[in-house]
């Protein structure tokens, strides 16, 4: 066992499926609060130092955080990435203790997939953005259901629910709000807001859901938000690049965003019109503005400089 240096988990409802390498043994544990003790106490006894898990809601969530604590490295992984190199030895057999061996060699060929893990308050903060979104979609079912309802009865039925939801969502937005106003969040959302099309609830949802603004690189905010152009060429043929990954929320919220700031000359309406009389079709040109909306939150974060619109 001290020949093991990294491990993956298979996360299910039920339990962890734990593989490790380069010994290749599997372990599992109950995916309660005692189970995910068991699992950091053995990893440390065995000396592991990375663990990579997929990326597949909210099951792993406790167990990433006791791993972090516990000072291991942590990667969660788009499942796809895993699916591929199943697909690259040429298996086929598809079990819980198979998937945690294969992201065991998932985390030992990939060295670079530990990130930072989000402190506590940052997942206090995701998990309260997450329910504000999904209270935001179900009143957004009920007036679509309003509008289709011929029986009276049925229609304050729906009336009464958009109600109770709307003031659910308002006290998520409190406690939402309560967490991110620090000193620090209230003047990172300002220079947010002094981004044209940037309002409240886009800043709310930037400070929320995209954290690491600010920290990154051109490229790899607009790629984390889902808004970077991916190439599709191949000998002569030359593809269209079509956006792609990301944070669907964060790309939705600078989407609305660009819609906005295409209207003021204050914002980005010369630079559309620029990108519509070149033959670019709207919805390409909002998400062109989009993308500018994003590189430039990251840059005045960065600088601690509110936006000042270019020459």
């Amino acid at each position: 066992m001290t020949s093991v240096s990294v491990a993956g988990v298979d996360i299910g409802r039920d339990f962890f499926d734990v593989g490790l390498e380069p010994s290749g043994r599997v372990f599992r544990e109950p995916s309660t609060v005692k189970g995910v003790e068991a699992v950091v106490r053995r990893l440390l006894k065995a000396g592991v130092t990375r663990v990579v898990l997929e990326s597949i809601g909210g099951y792993g969530a406790r167990l990433v955080r006791a791993l972090a604590d516990a000072g291991l490295s942590v990667g969660v992984v788009d499942p796809k990435r895993i699916a591929a190199l199943r697909i690259a030895e040429g298996k086929r057999a598809k079990t819980d203790r198979l998937d945690a061996r294969l992201i065991a060699r998932f985390a030992l060929i990939m060295t670079d997939a530990a990130r930072p893990v989000p402190s506590p308050k940052a997942f206090e903060i995701k998990a309260l953005s997450t329910r504000r979104r999904q209270l935001v979609e179900m009143a957004a079912m009920e007036k679509t259901r309003l509008k289709q309802s011929l029986d009276e009865a049925v229609a304050q039925s729906c009336r009464d629910m958009i109600a109770l939801l709307t003031a659910e969502r308002v006290r998520v937005e409190q406690a939402l709000e309560a967490l991110l106003m620090t000193m620090e969040g209230q003047r990172r959302r300002n220079l947010l807001q002094s981004i044209p099309g940037v309002g409240p609830a886009v800043s709310l949802t930037l400070l929320a859901d995209m954290p690491e603004l600010g920290a990154l690189d051109r490229k790899a905010a607009a790629s984390l938000a889902g808004l970077a152009p991916h190439p599709d060429s191949s000998g002569t043929r030359i593809g269209q690049a079509h956006i792609s990954g990301g944070r669907p929320c964060v790309r939705a919220a600078l989407y609305m965003a660009a819609i906005s700031a295409v209207r003021s000359d204050q914002g980005f309406k010369r630079e559309y019109q620029a990108l519509r009389a070149s033959g670019k079709p709207a919805k390409v040109a909002l998400v062109a503005i989009a993308r500018r909306l994003v590189v430039a939150a990251n840059a005045i974060l960065k600088a601690q400089q509110p936006w000042t619109k270019p020459a």
